[in-house]
């Protein structure tokens, strides 16, 4: 065994702590061989159980009716990851796919906000647990639908959160469906391994990862991506997002500085721009917001050999559309934002 002196061979049922020649949990043997005497796992391993957990096979029935199965990562929290999982869900909908959205960020669930849903129940059936619907084909689940308040803080240990995890994915009753698109928390914790482990026997399609440009942002993304490497699951591109500022110009404010500090001159400038220069107001003014000088993320694509989706701007109306819970696509409003969104998808689709 790789772990413990030999026997195991390195397999994934043998402790850590196990005695040399350890027969394995999963054998019919565990706690009762020889080599097991004096073991600390000895009375654990003689009385569990023995076999695939039936849980496992009840994900995988249920999970028979969901055609595609994409997890959104980040490996840094604050990166817009939600965001883009909710707009990503609006633009399958729009193309008259049925979508499912499983927010599994058990402490920081905030897709309910992110589609328009808060304050919504969870209503069951003789089927299972019935999705909240935004529209007629796209639903979604979270545990922010169970809070009786919206501010109550869930304090979890590991195994509450992972038992949650597999009751939403062998009771959410999602029907027929085109794409399930999981919304997990940031970095490579209980979560992310308990989405991985139930979904993998019902087949991943793979992995989008968020980033923001800047390094202390793509130093966690490498990891999130040498995580899915070791556990099997694909990676279908990474997103740049919040990559640069860009706002039309008649859309920012202006301020004066003076000895009595900051006034407010946007009516002044908007006036004088009109006035001088009118067709400034059809320019779209552009800022980096974070230092992209090593390349960004996709540089970092090519050195860890991954597809790179593309870059989605900051766009103030993209902040606006997700606190108001709407699609980005449904008015000409995100006008920097919504585009970049829709090139994306179109990879995706292509790739799948």
């Amino acid at each position: 065994m790789e772990n413990g002196g030999g026997g195991g061979g390195g397999r994934g049922d043998v402790p850590d702590d196990a005695n040399d020649h350890c027969p394995g949990t999963q054998s019919e043997d565990a706690g009762k061989a020889d080599a097991c005497a004096g073991c600390p796992n000895q009375q654990i391993c003689a009385t569990a159980p023995k076999g695939p957990d039936p849980d496992v096979v009840a994900i995988v029935e249920r999970m028979a009716t969901v055609k595609h199965k994409i997890l959104v990562l980040s490996g840094k929290g604050g990166v817009g990851k939600s965001t883009f999982s909710a707009q990503l869900s609006f633009a399958l909908a729009e193309m008259e796919h049925q979508v499912g959205l499983l927010d599994i960020d058990i402490c920081g669930p905030s897709i309910p906000k992110m589609l328009g849903l808060e304050g919504q129940d969870i209503h069951q059936s003789n089927l299972g647990w019935s999705p909240v619907y935004v529209e007629s084909n796209l639903g979604v689940m979270s545990i922010g639908f169970m809070l009786p308040n919206p501010d109550d803080a869930v304090i979890w240990r590991g195994p509450r959160k992972n038992g949650l995890i597999k009751q939403f994915l062998k009771d959410v009753d999602w029907g027929e469906i085109d794409y399930l698109v999981v919304d997990a928390p940031p970095g490579t914790s209980d979560e992310h391994i308990s989405i991985v482990q139930y979904l993998q026997a019902t087949g991943i399609d793979g992995a989008i990862i968020v980033t923001t440009p800047q390094q202390v942002s793509l130093i966690d993304v490498r990891k999130e991506i040498s995580f899915c490497k070791k556990v099997g699951v694909p990676v279908l591109g990474v997103v740049e997002n919040m990559s640069g500022l860009r706002q039309p110009l008649s859309d920012l404010r202006f301020m004066k500085s003076g000895e009595s500090g900051e006034t407010d001159a946007t009516e002044w400038a908007l006036n004088y721009i009109r006035e001088k220069a009118p067709e400034l107001l059809s320019v779209v003014a552009c800022s980096e917001v974070f230092d992209s000088s090593k390349g960004g993320a996709e540089k970092m694509c090519i050195e860890m050999g991954v597809p790179f989706l593309g870059k989605v701007p900051m766009d103030p109306q993209l902040c606006k559309a997700a606190e108001e819970g709407r699609s980005c696509f449904a008015d000409q409003k995100c006008s920097a934002s919504a585009p970049a969104l829709q090139s994306i998808v179109k990879k995706l689709i292509k790739t799948e």
